[in-house]
């Protein structure tokens, strides 16, 4: 059994009469980054309180509970958890008392090397109440010399591998975004009122300002005196190492994340795709939400006419985003329907964001061949996924990875499809300002941060002449 690794949403607000209800609309609008368990923390100043429940942010908070926990500083956190149980004991803000009074804490992505840290807390008598790997980061803070406030440096500088982070004490927020940056974190400001938020559509919910994002390796205290930021590694450790999915699937297309424009960057995807994997076709189709965008794009470079070929039902959650493969295929027949009127005898070319484990994409391509399309052409708005994610996202196994096993030819015979294209990884940082700023590990096997599940750093020019991995 593995530990737990967090894909999640995060949201804070300091010194607001409704700081509570501004979190929880903020959690809302992130709640596409989990549906697992949602939990908001607050303070008056002298002490803190916190609710946690399973499910989505309506269903673990009552308008009795938002009363109760009524404060003017409060973050939130909305979790999904991408490996292990789903445990309640693991949902977050966590909560402690130690000796240097109380902190809640929540967690956006991966420690690489909390299992170790844990394991050395445990032979020298540390208890540990759940199986999240942000429960290492309070041990840290609670060892004696670690950490003397406000001063966070020393305990972060111990931590490897994806981490965006909200603490709150009794009468101080503090923001932290690890040396890579994977994890999105930004500011921004309601009236008088700093808050902290994943995505910027968090913020347009309740009105506040976009300032900035926080930087990679940099920590803000936001407290009565105002803000202040430092950043608290070497210069040396701080490498830009975007993740690249956070604009490809995870967030929301009216968000704006690492300094773009989700809902633009998507269709400048689709554009490139047309032009790398043109094809003769009736209509363009997206798989939605996910491949809106991007068939937006290639519908507008191809000149091929889009329709709308999939009608999605919005009361059926993101199956990507259900710990277990079981509840993901469960949910699949019933989040989409294809409309046999649009793509019957119809060549058509399917756009979508891409292709992980297969299971689902197999059985959403079926329904357009039993809806009566003629011809299926899957084209994908990112590079085959052959490399796990050690920095928070759901495909740590390879052998799950069905790039990673098959050819595309073997995989275009899985999905029975007449031909599947995936972007290239040249065409996909093309479609961003900065592409050296980006992780793609994933689909390269280049990690930022090798992990011993990584093994060693692969050389680019190792990956170059590797075409595919086949079984």
């Amino acid at each position: 059994m593995g530990r737990p690794r967090e894909y999640c949403g995060l949201f804070g607000v300091f010194d607001c009469d409704d700081a509570v209800e501004k979190v929880y609309l903020g959690l809302y609008s992130l709640q596409h980054r989990g549906e697992e368990s949602a939990g908001i923390a607050s303070s008056d100043g002298t002490r803190i309180i916190h609710h946690r429940g399973p499910g989505l942010v309506n269903d673990a908070f009552t308008p009795q509970i938002l009363k109760g926990l009524k404060n003017p500083h409060a973050i939130g956190h909305v979790r999904y958890s991408t490996f292990g149980p789903s445990n309640i004991d693991n949902a977050q803000p966590l909560v402690v008392r130690y000796s240097k009074g109380e902190v809640a804490i929540a967690h956006n992505g991966q420690l690489l090397d909390a299992g170790t840290l844990r394991e050395d807390y445990e032979v020298h008598g540390s208890i540990f109440h759940t199986t999240s790997d942000t429960e290492v980061i309070v041990h840290l803070m609670a060892k004696p010399s670690h950490v003397e406030k406000p001063n966070l440096s020393h305990v972060l500088n111990h931590l490897r591998g994806a981490f965006s982070l909200l603490f709150l004490t009794n009468d101080e927020m503090v923001g932290v975004r690890d040396p890579n940056g994977f994890r999105p974190l930004l500011l921004g400001k309601v009236n008088n009122s700093y808050v902290m938020a994943s995505e910027t559509c968090a913020l347009d919910q309740i009105g506040a300002e976009y300032i900035r994002d926080v930087k990679p390796g940099e920590v803000i205290y936001v407290n009565k005196d105002g803000l202040k930021s430092e950043i608290y590694c070497s210069p040396r450790r701080i490498r830009p190492s975007y993740c690249i999915f956070e604009l490809i699937y995870f967030s929301r297309p009216d968000s704006k994340v690492f300094g773009e424009s989700v809902h633009l960057f998507r269709k400048r995807l689709g554009m490139k795709l047309a032009e790398e994997l043109p094809v003769d076709a009736d209509i363009v189709i997206a798989v939605p939400d996910g491949g809106n965008s991007a068939a937006l794009g290639y519908s507008l470079a191809s000149g091929i006419p889009l329709d709308y070929g999939f009608i999605r039902n919005h009361y059926v959650g993101r199956t990507f985003t259900q710990p277990q493969q079981r509840g993901r295929h469960q949910r699949v027949e019933l989040k989409l329907n294809a409309v046999s009127e649009v793509v019957e005898g119809k060549k058509v070319v399917v756009v979508d964001d891409s292709i992980v484990r297969g299971t689902t994409s197999r059985s959403r391509l079926g329904l357009l061949r039993k809806a009566g399309a003629r011809e299926i052409h899957v084209r994908i708005s990112c590079p085959p996924h052959r490399f796990p994610c050690y920095y928070g996202i759901d495909f740590q196994i390879k052998d799950e990875l069905i790039a990673a096993n098959y050819t595309l030819e073997e995989i275009e015979k899985f999905l029975d499809v007449e031909s599947l294209g995936y972007l290239s990884a040249e065409g996909l940082l093309s479609c961003t300002s900065s592409p050296r700023n980006f992780c793609t590990a994933c689909f390269t096997g280049d990690y930022p941060v090798p992990s011993e599940a990584s093994g060693k750093k692969i050389s680019k020019r190792e990956i170059k002449g590797r075409k595919s991995v086949t079984v």
